[in-house]
């Protein structure tokens, strides 16, 4: 049933999608009362304390979902469509004909799928990614990320190789920097003012000579009129900042150019099971 759900949704127009979603978005955040207070408090720490971000957050999350369908299930050429410009491509092009590998950090902002098929229309990448535990989902996602120019790669230790494997061969490679890691995955790094958990495999590929790091979304536009893919390269690393430092500090000054598709309600901030309590904490 959930399969012929998304195969249906998946042929609804993108402006029908937002809308369902926008109502899914609100619907969760009435429901739940733990998903609303780390949406409000992660809202506010980052300094966002207006309604207007607030509603935006709300209503993006359900959109997030929704348009997971068309972004699987329709054909490449079709979802192609829906980006109406690409912002930065210029460092990309310029770090390719230098002969350099590229590192795409996607971040929970916008619509991050559409920012990975964007950038396979001009080069292979291959895509970290934590594969579901519904075999089903893991169907509809080997449908639709997988093939042409792209590549999934498990997020453990053969993954990772696989990815390495690709910045070897000057290829581009694309990871999710925001989601919170396993045990012995991650360290504590500053993110929008609090510790959080951080992936080190992103750090290590901002620290790799020979690649040039990017974070990069997909911007939702008004009334499901498709998407602008924003590429930025990552701000110059300060006097004795490590990798994941300057990663996290690209990717928050990425989430201020769109508060408002944030993914807010994720919990950020948790700390994963065996995972070592930050430092203010053991004291």
């Amino acid at each position: 049933m959930s399969r012929f759900l998304m195969t249906l949704a998946a042929r609804f127009p993108l402006r029908i999608l937002h809308q369902l979603g926008a109502v899914l978005g609100w619907a969760i955040y009435g429901l739940s009362p733990t998903y609303r207070r780390h949406l409000r408090e992660n809202l506010e720490a980052a300094g966002y304390t207006d309604a207007a971000t607030r509603r935006a957050a709300i209503a993006g999350a359900g959109r997030m979902v929704a348009e997971l369908p068309a972004m699987w299930l329709r054909p490449r050429a079709e979802t192609a469509t829906l980006v109406r410009g690409i912002d930065g491509r210029e460092p990309v092009d310029a770090a390719r004909a230098a002969g350099m590998a590229i590192a795409f950090f996607t971040p929970h902002l916008g619509c991050f799928e559409i920012a990975a098929q964007a950038a396979a229309e001009h080069i292979r990448i291959t895509a970290l990614y934590r594969p579901p535990k519904m075999e089903w989902l893991q169907r509809m996602i080997d449908l639709g990320r997988a093939g042409g120019n792209v590549r999934l790669a498990r997020a453990d230790l053969s993954g990772v190789r696989e990815l390495l494997a690709a910045l070897s061969r000057k290829e581009a490679v694309g990871v999710l920097p925001d989601q919170v890691p396993g045990q012995g995955e991650g360290e504590w790094v500053e993110f929008f003012g609090r510790p959080a958990y951080t992936m080190t495999l992103g750090g290590k590929f901002v620290e790799r000579p020979g690649v040039a790091s990017f974070v990069a979304y997909g911007e939702r536009l008004p009334r499901g009129e498709g998407y602008v893919v924003h590429i930025r390269p990552l701000p110059e690393a300060r006097h004795g900042e490590r990798g994941v430092q300057r990663l996290n500090r690209a990717i928050e000054a990425l989430v201020r150019e769109c508060p408002g598709q944030y993914l807010w309600g994720y919990n950020r901030y948790k700390r994963p099971r065996g995972a070592p309590a930050h430092p203010a904490e053991s004291r």
